[in-house]
């Protein structure tokens, strides 16, 4: 056990590409990822698990094909598993993404901006 508290501001500062997940911590089979993301993500969807997006800094949409939702500083958003969905951010934000181990962030679909899994800061 690592008795040491985990830093949002020490952990973002060691990474600076957008759409590529860092873990920071795993609780059961459940990761807790931070990520850059700027512009606009894919379409996609994680048919077998939801997907929380908590934004710590700045501000996010999750768009839907008939809806978003939009996300500022200390808020979260629970997108239920197979809803296909697409992020976006107008500036440069800060979230952490709460999912199961081995959770792709493209879902199933291949991208430039699939990023390697299991990555860790």
């Amino acid at each position: 056990m690592n008795n040491e508290a985990i830093n949002f501001t020490e952990k973002f500062s060691k990474f600076s590409k957008h759409w590529s997940p860092h873990v920071i911590a795993e609780m059961n089979d459940y990761q807790f990822k931070l990520a850059k993301v700027a512009g606009e993500f894919i379409w996609h969807e994680h048919p077998d698990t939801d997907e929380v997006f908590v934004v710590i800094e700045g501000e996010l949409i999750i768009e839907f094909r008939d809806d978003k939702v939009e996300l500022k500083a200390g808020e979260m958003f629970v997108v239920p598993k197979g809803v296909e969905h697409k992020p976006v951010a107008e500036h440069e934000c800060k979230i952490m993404l709460i999912e199961p181990k081995g959770v792709i962030n493209t879902g199933a679909k291949s991208s430039e901006l699939t990023a390697d899994n299991d990555v860790w800061v």
